[in-house]
C-alpha cells in the first residue's frame, strides 16, 4: 500500500523531507531545504508533485494536511513553519545531531 511505501521512506532515511520539487529545484514558497543544508549533513527528499498517491498518503499518514513534511528518526516533525521555530530555536539542531549520533551507535 502506499502508506507502507511511506512508512519504509520514513524508517529508511533518518532525514526526510516530503516536498513540491527537488532538493535542486524545490518549489515550495519558503525553501525548507536550506534550513536543512545548513546543518551540512545528508538528507533525502520525495517529490510530492511527481506521485500523487504518495502526496495524499503523506498527508493521512501524519494527519497534517499541507507538503511539505518533515520526519527525522521516524518521528513526523511537522511542516516549514515548525521547522523555522524549532531551527530558530536550535531544538532542530539538537533533534537532528541526536538521531544521526544514534544511527552511528
Amino acid at each position: 500500500s502506499v502508506n507502507d511505501r511511506i512508512q519504509s521512506l520514513v524508517d529508511t532515511h533518518p532525514v526526510l523531507l516530503l516536498m513540491k520539487g527537488t532538493k535542486l529545484f524545490p518549489q515550495c514558497r519558503f525553501s525548507t531545504t536550506q534550513i536543512l543544508y545548513s546543518f551540512n549533513i545528508e538528507f533525502h527528499t520525495i517529490d510530492v508533485l511527481s506521485d500523487e498517491s504518495i502526496r495524499q498518503g503523506v498527508k493521512e499518514l501524519s494527519s497534517w494536511p499541507t507538503i511539505p513534511q518533515l520526519y527525522v528518526g521516524g518521528e513526523f516533525i511537522g511542516g516549514s513553519d515548525i521547522m523555522i521555530e524549532l531551527y530558530q530555536s536550535g531544538e532542530l539542531g539538537e533533534l537532528i545531531e541526536k538521531v544521526l549520533a544514534d544511527k552511528i551507535d
